[in-house]
């Protein structure tokens, strides 16, 4: 069965992976588990609270097929979580890993964007992690995706949903049905006159 662990911290920001896992686990069957730093009760920005199933310092990675990384605000204060050598192992492995919003920050940092196309939530977001993708990044809106490893912009959870499933080759019908559904509220909105 193929397993997701996401990682959240206080004031994750709710909508980020939440389509991702409630589609992942609803339609394919997928395992979602939840992971925060010690294994300790988080709660959202919107203020939903989540008991986890287990600590990031606990991820089997032998266990995971992707390995999620929400964005929130505890990503950009000092003292985050660091999950550099859970990064590092993962991509080693050749597991999907995937970034969005802040998350992207955190992994900016592990180094594991360094060499691959990326993208975050603008140009000026990664620099003062101290990586070195620089030349790598995308300004663009939707997800971006090299190798094994997906990232995105905070405002893009539909397309970052369809990447990491893409990645477990679960493109189909119905995803591209779910697609259109959720592209159909863009195409509505007009500006006004």
């Amino acid at each position: 069965m193929t397993t997701f662990v996401t990682i959240l911290t206080n004031d994750y920001a709710d909508w980020e992976t939440a389509l991702l896992n409630a589609v992942a686990k609803g339609y394919y069957g997928v395992e979602t588990h939840f992971a925060t730093p010690g294994g300790m009760p988080v709660t959202s920005a919107g203020g939903l609270r989540v008991t986890p199933d287990m600590a990031i310092e606990d991820i089997d990675l032998e266990t995971v097929d992707v390995l999620l990384v929400n964005g929130g605000t505890a990503w950009a204060v000092p003292g985050a979580p660091d999950i550099s050598k859970l990064a590092q192992d993962a991509v080693a492995a050749g597991k999907i890993v995937g970034g969005i919003c802040d998350g992207t920050l955190a992994l900016a940092r592990t180094g594991v964007l360094d060499g691959v196309r990326h993208t975050s939530n603008s140009p000026e977001n990664l620099p003062p992690s101290g990586y070195k993708g620089e030349s790598l990044y995308e300004d663009v809106p939707h997800a971006v995706t090299d190798g094994r490893i997906v990232t995105a912009p905070g405002t893009a959870p539909v397309s970052f949903m369809a990447a990491i499933l893409d990645q477990l080759g679960l493109k189909d019908a119905n995803l591209d049905f779910y697609l259109g559904m959720h592209a159909a509220e863009h195409k509505a909105i007009r500006p006004a006159a």
